[in-house]
């Protein structure tokens, strides 16, 4: 692939990938584009090859821009200016930038394999072995920006997020559950002439904090709390994940004086925001290398998050006393 660059130490300490203006302009990911990227699945992940990053330095004679993004559209679409655009969507997610920011000098991160599976190119271990015991997952990674959603330890589904702004409001740490839905929602911080459009909402919070669809800026953590999803992958996890079973409930939102008799999913929040954007890479000498979330040994060595979650670590930690003694 033309311009592909084995980059010196001082160079990589350099790159404007990280550090031009452009790249803190921000935009929004275009969420209908990428539907079909992040949808698209393998039979099985171990058809799911290894994938690695090279360095792609935009290039133009002229300085200009536009020209240069379109000899790299032609590049990454083996000499398909069409084929270059679809694929520059994957390239846009991996880079948490959008294509128009880039400018003649910049440097992209490129995948060495396109048209697969988005788990080829995920930070979190496709295998977990502290959660096989867990029928559902879900785990959300503050530094990286991204959730990851296991199925008795095996990786279903990852995707990108913007968590809380640390400086007003934080997503806080911590181990929960699913327990209510609502497929269409607005936002209790909305300004009073302007309600915000929530979609797909899954809570996760005693105290009303929820996952959900809404816009996708490719910055760091900015939002009220809450924790957005690009449209395909809220939906998903909507689908996917399991709210609590109540006396009487409707999607998990219990009646007044209802009795929890079974938590949803468990959700996890680790790792810490970031001053900024992500920095999803590792800058090696000769290339790029994907940072690797950290998973705890056993979810449940994360701190329950609420007193709701300290009430049920009691319940299992005596059940589980009854049946060893039984034993």
């Amino acid at each position: 692939m033309k311009h592909l660059l084995v980059l010196g130490a001082s160079l990589v300490l350099g790159l404007s990938f990280y550090h031009s203006a452009a790249a803190q302009s921000g935009g929004y990911i275009d969420q209908e584009a990428v539907a079909d990227l992040l949808n698209l699945r393998f039979e099985s992940l171990e058809d799911i090859p290894e994938v690695f990053y090279e360095y792609y330095v935009l290039e133009n004679d002229r300085g200009n821009g536009a020209l240069a993004r379109n000899a790299f559209y032609r590049d990454i679409g083996d000499g398909d200016t069409y084929r270059g655009r679809a694929r520059s969507e994957l390239v846009q997610m991996l880079n948490r930038r959008l294509m128009q920011t880039f400018v003649v000098g910049d440097t992209i991160i490129v995948p060495t394999q396109f048209e697969l599976d988005f788990r080829a190119f995920s930070p979190f271990p496709r295998y977990y072995t502290g959660g096989r015991e867990f029928d559902k997952l879900f785990i959300m990674d503050k530094t990286i920006q991204a959730f990851a959603a296991y199925e008795y330890g095996r990786l279903m589904r990852w995707g990108i997020i913007n968590t809380g702004n640390p400086d007003e409001s934080p997503t806080p740490n911590g181990r929960y559950n699913f327990n209510w839905r609502e497929e269409f929602r607005i936002s209790s911080e909305s300004p009073e002439d302007e309600p915000w459009e929530m979609y797909w909402v899954m809570n996760f919070h005693e105290n009303g904090m929820h996952v959900h669809q809404y816009e996708m800026p490719t910055g760091g953590p900015m939002s009220h709390g809450c924790v957005r999803l690009v449209d395909a992958d809220a939906e998903w996890v909507y689908n996917w994940g399991d709210t609590w079973t109540t006396t009487s409930s409707s999607d998990g939102i219990a009646s007044v004086g209802a009795r929890i008799l079974k938590q949803g999913t468990t959700v996890l929040v680790i790792g810490k925001e970031p001053r900024g954007k992500p920095e999803p890479f590792q800058l090696g000498r000769r290339y790029p290398v994907l940072k690797r979330v950290t998973l705890p040994a056993h979810p449940y060595d994360i701190p329950p998050g609420t007193d709701q979650q300290r009430r049920f670590d009691k319940l299992r930690m005596e059940s589980e006393a009854v049946d060893s003694g039984s034993e």
